[in-house]
């Protein structure tokens, strides 16, 4: 695959060379004895070319073009061809004197268009020019590779214009730095990530079946075992390092990987890299391409988007694959090894306080996972592009498949069902009322914890999973900030279920509460579950107009939750907000404590052992 959708070729050179000539015995396979002033552009078509990408050949004529022509096509080139005669000195010196530099004059100095060097005419002579054109590649980067041919006899010429598609389509530029006569750093890189990914067990070696695997991801054949016993021989003769033991199993190293790459540049098989690179998502730039990262996902208003089966297998493995010591959670170290791959950590120093951790602070499974799903749920496109950089195309042929968009919201409502598995809460309440211990309670961290936490790395989310009805579903909290004018933008109201706190010591604590619920929450769908918070302290009356359970009453909202978490964490809250969320059609019912409801033929559902919600099932009481 290469990222160019045709081939520009383009042969310049002084009058007489025999740029003319080249291109007339390419097509007719046989020498022209009369040779127009210029040959018409020659298109080939993707069928007859290496990659199906068709290739135009261009002639420039000093007789019948001009010099803003000849600067035009110079811009509009892939690969530029400057041609010379063996038998005139004049035009070798004008290789560098005039064509060499007109081409970066107008390309830039550090321009990428590979520049290949033709002597015409070898039938001239009997001996070969390859060394007085070896200077001039040693000091013009630009200059991919020299030929000697003959428009006359014939030599060459096929070579001449398969070289030229090569370097364009194997650019050797990217990949390889002559000055310093090795692999670019942009290279080097590649490799490693890509080492790093095909390394499945974390070992620092490729063993035999993890190079079977690379190979048929690469190249669609397998390699034979005695082939590869060479290959392996063939390293450890030029580097002692290049190859390793672990265990039973004898492999490359990243040394040695990196060995073998060059080799095969050095073999004149830079295509052979190509190929591993743009397996593995590479452009011409060696960057990850567009579609590799930001593939097209189609997310309706109303949908979400979760994990799938496939992500949670994969993002499974990749931390068991780098929990070295098997304890259970990444250490710092392990964690930055995880994400060696991708550009950045995509994680600040806030996920050990948005997502459940081991004693040390470090990230287990459960918090891995839900920090995924967090991403998942609020920006899917990194969650991609992250995806993207970790290997996923190693195992899967896009990561669209890691990704399910959830149906319309709507629809749950009107079918009074959802398969969603993640829950989206809005925590909202009046400064001080302890929000901060509510987001971390859900992580089952008491208040004698939080007061040791960095405030600088406290997080405004939190996620963790809970039961409802006997399966795990992730709840979501996030803390809304409240503006002094108390309006919400409709992105702050765009929740599952709203969680309103208020403080039971503090007399005008509820009345942001029925503010806010009156404003943002009456009218629409979103049920909402008022909490009293700190009653584990003495309750004061209130200055509003009615209590908080005559106003849930009123609204017929679940009657006030009461939550503390000054040692040990009420975790019921957080299930029953999941509950809600999961079950949004049942927002506007009775709240009851009387099981004798059913002998009037209305249906209850316990929840979390606060209360029972109560629907009808049969005719309207009367």
């Amino acid at each position: 695959m290469t990222s160019k959708p045709e081939v520009r070729i383009l042969l310049v050179g002084d009058s007489g060379v025999g740029k003319t000539c080249l291109i007339l015995s390419l097509v007719s396979e046989e020498f022209a004895r009369e040779v127009p002033a210029k040959a018409e552009e020659i298109i080939i078509p993707a069928d007859v070319t290496p990659e199906n990408v068709p290739t135009h050949i261009v002639d420039f004529s000093h007789r019948e073009q001009t010099e803003e022509d000849l600067i035009d096509e110079i811009k509009k080139a892939h690969v530029i061809c400057i041609v010379w005669a063996v038998d005139d000195d004049v035009t070798f010196e004008g290789v560098t004197s005039v064509w060499l530099p007109l081409i970066r004059e107008h390309t830039g100095e550090d321009h990428r268009t590979p520049i290949i060097l033709v002597a015409n005419k070898c039938d001239l002579i009997d001996y070969s020019m390859d060394e007085s054109m070896r200077p001039i590649l040693n000091e013009f980067a630009e200059v991919e590779t020299c030929i000697s041919c003959s428009a006359k006899s014939l030599k060459n010429i096929s070579e001449l214009f398969y070289y030229a598609q090569k370097a364009v389509l194997h650019p050797q530029a990217p990949i390889y730095n002559a000055e310093e006569k090795e692999l670019t750093k942009a290279c080097k890189g590649a490799l490693q990530r890509i080492f790093k990914i095909c390394d499945l067990d974390n070992d620092q070696i490729l063993n035999d079946d993890e190079i079977f695997t690379f190979q048929r991801h690469c190249f669609d054949v397998p390699v034979q075992p005695q082939a590869l016993d060479e290959v392996k021989q063939v390293i450890q003769s030029h580097i002692g390092d290049g190859v390793a033991w672990r265990g039973a199993y004898f492999g490359f190293t990243m040394k040695g990987f990196l060995f073998l790459m060059d080799l095969f540049r050095e073999r004149q098989k830079i295509e052979t890299i190509w190929t591993v690179l743009r397996k593995f998502g590479y452009d011409d730039n060696l960057i990850l391409r567009k579609d590799i990262l930001e593939p097209k996902l189609n997310v309706g208003v109303g949908s979400t988007t979760e994990l799938t089966y496939e992500a949670v297998q994969f993002l499974t493995n990749l931390f068991e694959k780098f929990d070295e010591d098997h304890d259970g959670a990444l250490s710092p170290t392990e964690l930055t090894n995880l994400f060696s791959t991708c550009p950045r950590c995509p994680w600040g120093p806030d996920v050990n306080n948005t997502v459940c951790t081991n004693n040390s602070g470090w990230i287990n499974l459960q918090g891995f996972m839900a920090q995924w799903t967090l991403t998942t749920l609020l920006q899917h496109t990194s969650c991609l592009e992250n995806l993207a950089y970790l290997g996923y195309h190693y195992h899967h042929d896009t990561t669209v498949t890691a990704i399910q968009v959830t149906r319309d919201k709507k629809i749950d409502l009107q079918k009074r069902q959802t398969a969603r598995n993640v829950f989206r809460c809005h925590v909202l309440g009046p400064k001080n009322v302890g929000k901060t211990a509510f987001l971390q309670g859900l992580l089952g961290r008491n208040l004698r914890y939080v007061a040791t936490l960095n405030k600088d790395q406290l997080s405004k989310f939190t996620i963790n999973t809970v039961q409802v009805y006997g399966q795990e579903k992730y709840l979501m909290l996030h803390e809304v900030d409240v503006a002094s004018s108390e309006m919400l933008s409709p992105t702050e109201t765009n929740c599952d279920v709203a969680c309103l706190l208020y403080d039971v010591t503090n007399p005008r604590s509820f009345e942001f509460c029925a503010k806010m619920f009156m404003k943002h929450f009456l009218d629409s769908r979103v049920p909402t579950l008022i909490v009293a918070c700190k009653v584990e302290h003495q309750e004061v009356r209130q200055d509003y107009s009615m209590t908080p359970k005559a106003f849930c009453e009123k609204f017929k909202l679940p009657p006030p939750q009461r939550f503390t978490c000054i040692d040990r964490v009420n975790k019921d809250v957080y299930v029953k907000l999941a509950t809600m969320a999961a079950y949004p059609h049942l927002k506007n019912v009775v709240m009851a404590n009387d099981k004798r409801l059913l002998k009037y033929g209305l249906g209850i559902i316990a929840v979390a052992g606060v209360g029972f919600i109560v629907y009808k099932l049969v005719d309207k009481y009367k």
